[in-house]
């Protein structure tokens, strides 16, 4: 396995898990008003997306890599798109939930595509492959939401 390539993926997933942790402050206290119900599923997001980045900077740097802790300019030109819409339509609850699904759904793929590319280690897909269903579990309690606020 060449190392190489597992540390540019899992630096491309570090990049995306920064991606998410940055898009997360973003819905800090918009929603909570409405749906304060989701408050501990959110703050358990947010534990977890910490926990993933700590997780891939071990595994980047146990292969020799330098861990890469920016973003993606994907997310960035993203969380501008939402900033704009937001001043548009008043920051409202639904939009910063259709967000999120739009976040965990863009995440998932990423992660999907990384533990399909074959350039991972056997050590390094099993983290990855934990992750990705933490995303999806956590995708699918705010895709249930948004698809009732429609």
């Amino acid at each position: 396995m060449d190392n190489k390539k597992t540390v540019a993926t899992l630096n491309d997933l570090l990049n995306i898990t920064n991606d998410r942790i940055q898009g997360f402050s973003k819905v800090e206290e918009k929603v909570w008003d409405s749906y304060s119900y989701l408050k501990n599923d959110y703050d358990q997001m947010v534990r977890e997306s910490q926990s993933m980045k700590t997780d891939l900077i071990t595994l980047i740097t146990e292969k020799g890599g330098k861990a890469d802790d920016t973003s993606t300019t994907a997310g960035a030109i993203h969380r501008t798109w939402i900033d704009l819409k937001n001043s548009f339509t008043g920051d409202n609850a639904e939009s910063t939930l259709e967000n999120v699904v739009f976040g965990e759904k863009a995440a998932i793929n990423s992660y999907q595509e990384a533990l399909q590319s074959g350039d991972l280690c056997s050590e390094s897909t099993f983290v990855v492959a934990d992750q990705l269903e933490q995303l999806k579990s956590s995708y699918s309690k705010f895709d249930r939401l948004e698809r009732t606020l429609i």
